[in-house]
């Protein structure tokens, strides 16, 4: 009689866990076709569980959103690895970075939403997604600034903000093909220190933001 009374609460562990990986599975997929903004009705329906049984395991949107980014973590950080071992150039380290960032903010459409939202509300699950990427992101950035690659006034939450907002303005109405590419090289510019403004001889002249020399008054 004992053994049974203990099978049974093991039985239900692994029920339990059993569901939580099919709703991740569907989940997934889910997202994938619909966007981060489908129902979450929609996926205990489709994984043949009921709704209590989805919030139980994820009370919150941003909660499954969390844990389906978690599992790809490891992608982005072997990523993260292979670019600091074989780009020595930390301008362009810094650019694959922000690459492989917009890349893992897109895995679904609107993802770059809530993320946006959770840099600002630190209770969120997705907080510590967050604060992984601003964290990395400020290695690469601080590394390009030391080479006078990257202007030094840009923080990295700035320039992980403006990665997501370039890459949900790319799917808006109104954008094309080619806006992605086109806000990515906006934003370039933005924190892009210009050739003729990094480490100046001590001989040559003061220059403006745009890299034209300027002529002292008086």
């Amino acid at each position: 009689m004992v053994v049974h009374q203990e099978a049974a609460p093991r039985k239900s562990r692994a029920d339990a866990e059993r569901n939580r990986l099919h709703i991740l599975d569907v989940a997934e997929e889910f997202f994938a076709e619909h966007g981060v903004s489908g129902a979450m009705q929609d996926i205990a329906k489709r994984a043949g569980l009921g709704p209590g049984t989805l919030y139980r395991h994820f009370p919150t949107r941003e909660s499954l959103l969390a844990t389906l980014l978690q599992a790809r973590w490891e992608e982005l950080d072997a990523r993260r690895a292979e670019i600091e071992a074989e780009h020595g150039d930390p301008l362009a380290a810094l650019e694959l970075w922000l690459t492989a960032l917009g890349d893992y903010v897109t895995v679904f459409d609107g993802l770059p939403g809530p993320l946006r939202e959770a840099l600002r509300e630190t209770t969120s699950p997705l907080a510590i997604t967050c604060e992984w990427l601003v964290e990395i992101t400020g290695q690469f950035l601080a590394a390009a600034q030391a080479a006078g690659c990257a202007r030094p006034w840009v923080r990295d939450r700035d320039l992980v903000l403006t990665v997501l907002a370039s890459e949900w303005v790319s799917d808006a109405q109104l954008a094309d093909e080619g806006s992605g590419d086109s806000l990515r090289a906006i934003v370039r510019e933005g924190w892009h220190m210009p050739p003729a403004l990094r480490n100046p001889s001590p001989t040559s002249r003061p220059r403006d933001s745009g890299g034209r020399e300027t002529i002292p008054a008086g």
